[in-house]
């Protein structure tokens, strides 16, 4: 597996990460607003209730997104949030093990119903991008972390 907001040890860019969490779900929607919740509660609980929403919103499209085009049957797929310094990650990976589909931006027209998650991802984020891993793939996001921490 790729470094993707690994705990404690530093990653082979010295960056150290002031906290850490990952949490597994099964492959059902009603794990989406569960994941977004749990993104949201752990953002503002670390110091930073103003980006809560934003950081909630990720979570939710890329969670989203892993459903729709990366999960498997009974195969669970995995949120990391993790917190630096400066940046907010929201990571998620799903097990798909075939030739992994690779998200991509497209274009939706005002009916659609889908193909706007990654626009609202790019829209929010700061960084973001896609980690091919043995099995799976892991799509992460990352928001900037501005001023002081709130308490």
């Amino acid at each position: 597996m790729t470094d993707s907001c690994p705990p404690g040890p530093p990653n082979p860019h010295n960056r150290r990460y002031d906290h850490y969490d990952a949490v597994t779900y099964t492959p059902y929607p009603i794990n989406i607003p569960r994941a977004r919740r749990q993104v949201a509660h752990l953002t503002a609980i670390w110091g930073h209730p103003h980006s809560a929403g934003d950081a909630a919103l990720l979570a939710s499209e890329l969670c989203t997104n892993a459903l729709l085009h990366g999960c498997l049957r009974d195969r669970l797929f995995r949120v990391e949030t993790s917190l630096t310094g400066n940046a907010l990650r929201v990571a998620v990976t799903d097990p798909r093990e075939e030739r992994p589909r690779l998200p991509f931006p497209q274009t939706s027209t005002p009916g659609d119903q889908f193909g706007r998650d990654l626009l609202i991802v790019r829209t929010l984020a700061a960084r973001w991008a896609v980690e091919r891993l043995t099995v799976g793939k892991t799509v992460w996001a990352e928001l900037n972390i501005a001023g002081r921490r709130e308490t």
